[in-house]
């Protein structure tokens, strides 16, 4: 009787009982695969909104802090502000970027001088050259042909007393630039990456004065590459004494009718995670991929900059 009672007490699993613990098991690890998967999805996607958005910062906040302190001049005939949307735009063999423009202006830049203004390093100027531009290379040498190529923002800031000497009173910024030895590519000049493109937005006041009393309106002016809304423009520029613009498939500069001033500036810019700079290294991209890929990938960001008096 006690052996008896001995060999019930020692009975194992039935198969019935292990199939069921082994289901129950499966759909418990099914369902911790499934939520880690989700969360670490939703960290990397947060990871990398949060990335772009500090890349994004960096660029609009550098680009304001020169655009509120714009310098421009009337009574003359000289260039102070110059852009022109890129004709060949950079990126990679697989999907170049969809708009930049180079930028060059004056403005009292708050870092001229390295920063050193009041010590013994300020020679005196307040008005510096300030250029903008996006290239594809790699951000730490800035040169092609690397695994490691993106979009990079690069900012040249030529310091008050070369500005003075170089470039204040030129007819023409882009050509006076390019005659500095200092060059916008130069690795000292790189601000951020991921940068896929920007896109600004010039809004200008004009008056009709063919109406009593004469009319007062806001044009926005638009600058974009390879456009072919006539609305859209490849080059703006300020002079002292006129606002000059180029719309899209033209040749020639036209004077801005009624133009009074410039009032504010619409940079709008995209952004893309690490993840899809990775991807455009390695894969190219038809028309409809490439929507789909920047719906995933890329962060837009925009911001408005009241522009001082001119």
């Amino acid at each position: 009787m006690n052996h008896l009672q001995t060999s019930a007490a020692k009975r194992g699993f039935t198969l019935v009982e292990l199939i069921v613990a082994m289901a129950i098991t499966i759909i418990i690890v099914g369902v911790l695969v499934s939520v880690t998967s989700i969360a670490t999805d939703t960290w990397n996607r947060s990871r990398s909104e949060l990335r772009a958005s500090r890349q994004a910062k960096s660029m609009v906040d550098a680009m304001v802090r020169d655009f509120e302190a714009l310098v421009v001049r009337s009574g003359n005939a000289n260039e102070w502000l110059s852009a022109i949307t890129e004709a060949d735009l950079p990126g990679s063999a697989g999907m170049s970027s969809a708009n930049a423009s180079k930028l060059i202006f004056f403005t009292s830049a708050t870092d001229r001088y390295d920063g050193q203004i009041g010590t013994t390093d300020d020679l005196g100027g307040d008005v510096s050259c300030v250029a903008y531009q996006l290239d594809y290379k790699d951000p730490l040498t800035l040169t092609g042909s690397s695994d490691f190529e993106t979009f990079v923002l690069n900012r040249l800031l030529v310091n008050p007393d070369k500005t003075f000497e170089k470039l204040l009173g030129q007819k023409d910024l882009t050509d006076a630039l390019d005659g500095l030895t200092e060059k916008i590519e130069d690795p000292v000049n790189f601000v951020c990456e991921n940068i896929y493109q920007f896109t600004v937005t010039f809004h200008v006041e004009v008056v009709d004065t063919t109406k009593t009393p004469a009319v007062w309106s806001t044009v926005p002016v638009t600058l974009e590459a390879n456009s072919d809304d006539p609305k859209d423009f490849e080059e703006f520029s300020i002079l002292g004494d006129k606002i000059r613009t180029r719309r899209a498939n033209e040749t020639e500069l036209q004077d801005f009718v009624g133009a009074r001033r410039v009032k504010a500036m619409d940079v709008s810019i995209t952004v893309l995670s690490d993840m899809g700079i990775d991807q455009l290294r390695r894969r190219t991209f038809s028309d409809t991929q490439q929507t789909e890929f920047l719906a995933k990938h890329s962060y837009q960001y925009s911001k408005l900059v009241q522009l001082p008096s001119m």
